[in-house]
């Protein structure tokens, strides 16, 4: 029991976090508001955590069985998910270098101090931290659930996978300003361009994971003639 309980809470969370970012979903967060008070970056942290819980469960749970009722393939969704993962870092590589230029253009967007729009949903929980790409992979993962249905141990390893993601979440983004204050502004473009680099990458990952599975599928469907040896 506690060799699978502990097998599916290193698989979730290994799964899970690279593309989930936390860091990198904390140094964006402060370009979007990047006036808030130590109080306020405490609150956002805490609803981005909890949101995030809330979505990835929903995808680990019954995402499978949504994508069932719309009759869309695991391969299928990957490619849709490495695609917007891939687009996403393409973005951030190509981003100008004018950090304050930027931050200024996001807080204007989005001013949560004088109540315009709170973006602890949209933009910091979907897409930013929890995007396309962590449902696909989290619907993926849900899909290998134990073929006789979820039980007690699948339940509780989702819980305690999902805690930790969640509790790395709220740690990043609630002390990210102290560490962009730490690094400076070359060193913040540095790890961000690096967190752009390594999400373009899972991207592609994703992507060539769902291409692949899609080939062979075509290849071994029926009716597909092979050569001759």
């Amino acid at each position: 029991m506690w060799e699978e309980l502990t097998k599916t809470v290193l698989l979730i969370v290994a799964s899970l976090f690279p593309i989930v970012n936390p860091p990198a979903s904390a140094f964006m967060a402060i370009s979007i508001v990047p006036h808030a008070t130590d109080a306020e970056r405490a609150d956002m942290a805490r609803r981005v955590a909890v949101n995030s819980f809330a979505l990835l469960l929903a995808s680990l749970l019954v995402g499978a069985y949504v994508l069932g009722f719309f009759g869309i393939s695991i391969p299928v969704l990957r490619v849709a998910g490495g695609l917007v993962v891939a687009m996403a870092g393409w973005r951030l590589l190509d981003a100008p270098d004018d950090v304050e230029e930027e931050q200024d253009n996001e807080a204007a967007a989005v001013d949560h101090h004088h109540g315009r729009r709170d973006p602890t949903f949209y933009p910091l929980t979907l897409p930013l931290t929890v995007g396309p790409g962590s449902i696909a992979v989290a619907i993926a993962l849900g899909t290998g659930s134990p073929r006789e249905g979820p039980t007690l141990i699948h339940f509780a390893a989702v819980g305690i996978a999902l805690v930790i993601l969640t509790a790395s979440i709220y740690l990043c983004m609630r002390y990210a300003e102290r560490i962009e204050r730490g690094l400076g502004t070359a060193g913040t473009q540095v790890v961000m361009r690096l967190f752009a680099f390594f999400i373009f990458c899972i991207g592609l990952q994703i992507l060539w994971l769902g291409v692949s599975e899609l080939i062979g599928m075509v290849s071994t469907a029926p009716g597909i003639a092979h050569p001759m040896p």
